[in-house]
């Protein structure tokens, strides 16, 4: 598993990461405090606070869905 810290400010910043996210045939979770969502709904990130630094668990590896990661990556 690893972990990430992304930012997402736009709702084509989310579309485009869910888009990446649905590709992989493995778990990615996104978080923050203790809301935690599957990174595979549109719906459910656009719900979280998209002001926050997200946290997001791969259980597995793709390596598109990481180029992805890294295009929102926190430093």
């Amino acid at each position: 598993m690893t972990q990430s810290k992304i930012k997402l400010n736009a709702a084509e910043d989310v579309q485009e990461f869910v888009k990446a996210a649905s590709k992989c045939d493995f778990d990615i979770d996104i978080y923050y405090n203790r809301f935690l969502i599957d990174a595979k709904s549109i719906l459910g990130i656009l719900s979280m606070d998209l002001t926050k630094v997200l946290t997001v668990d791969c259980h597995g590896e793709n390596k598109e869905f990481e180029r992805t990661l890294q295009k929102f990556a926190v430093a």
